[in-house]
């Protein structure tokens, strides 16, 4: 797996991380899978209602994708029914030849496989006003896709929030000043393990005041395109300098009270078509709920 590329890029204009030294990518042996890094720091500018202005740190992260960690021995999926049976069928075969003179016995049938427990995760939404659990309202995962963490995702803490923006003295108040409610995340790999995929939503007082948040969102570093769609919402790209890197893009947009964002990271430059239809999906399941 080749190695992230290096942190420095974009430092400059991302106060107030420091900026880390230079160094020359140098290539990662092929069996060694790229660990995971830490957020890199980008310039945000948020504008409160009193157009107080504040720098800090979004979420944009620079990852190898890989596989998530393995499962423990004691999670490993019980044997398919067909292995069951043929199990079973080769012992009473054994069993019947070592007693030619007892009657057939019949091959147990295997019990049915337990379906996995149905998320017990509820919210509704009626007029652009989100109620229930935050976490419901997250992009389902697609099929096959494996969830860094809990299933469900996972509700945020103040903490968890303020890291998103570098935890900037006073980022609370600021989004205080929007209305802020809750927040929620959830991080996972695809099925074919090119892109990695953190969907992340903020619930505010209001549709005005969700919206107004992504209005005053700005990553300075990078310039915005549109979102197919979405003319309130607006993308970032990042692309690599080497197609042997990770490239990221992000998402920004709102429906109703919340405001969502969508991070993909991927191998090589993103396509802009994936990030558009993820944040299509998104607002669907926003707006109607499941």
């Amino acid at each position: 797996m080749p190695e992230p590329e290096p942190e420095n890029e974009g430092a400059a204009a991302a106060p107030p991380a420091p900026a880390e030294p230079a160094a020359a990518p140098a290539p990662e042996p092929a069996t060694q899978p790229a660990p995971r890094r830490l957020p890199r720091a980008v310039g945000v500018a948020l504008a409160t209602a009193g157009l107080l202005a504040v720098t800090a740190a979004s979420a944009a992260v620079t990852v190898a994708v890989g596989k998530p960690a393995a499962r423990s021995a004691a999670a490993a999926p019980a044997p398919s029914r067909v292995a069951a049976s043929a199990s079973a069928s080769a012992t009473a075969s054994a069993t019947a030849s070592a007693t030619p003179s007892a009657a057939p016995v019949p091959a147990p049938t295997a019990a049915p496989a337990e379906p996995a427990p149905a998320s017990t995760v509820k919210g509704t939404v009626k007029n652009g006003q989100h109620e229930g659990d935050l976490r419901y309202f997250l992009l389902p995962l697609p099929a096959g896709g494996e969830s860094y963490g809990p299933a469900d995702g996972m509700t945020m803490t103040n903490d968890d929030v303020a890291a998103l923006f570098g935890k900037q003295d006073g980022i609370m108040d600021i989004l205080g000043s929007y209305g802020y409610r809750s927040g929620a995340t959830r991080t996972y790999r695809t099925a074919d393990g090119k892109a990695e995929v953190t969907v992340t939503l903020l619930k505010f007082g209001s549709t005005t005041a969700a919206r107004d948040f992504v209005k005053g969102y700005e990553v300075k570093s990078l310039s915005p395109f549109d979102i197919d769609g979405d003319p309130g919402g607006h993308g970032y790209l990042q692309a690599p300098k080497q197609q042997a890197y990770t490239g990221s893009m992000s998402g920004i947009s709102s429906q109703g009270d919340v405001q969502y964002t969508v991070d993909v990271d991927v191998k090589g430059t993103p396509d802009k078509a994936l990030l558009n239809e993820l944040m299509k999906r998104q607002r669907e399941w926003l707006t109607a709920g499941g």
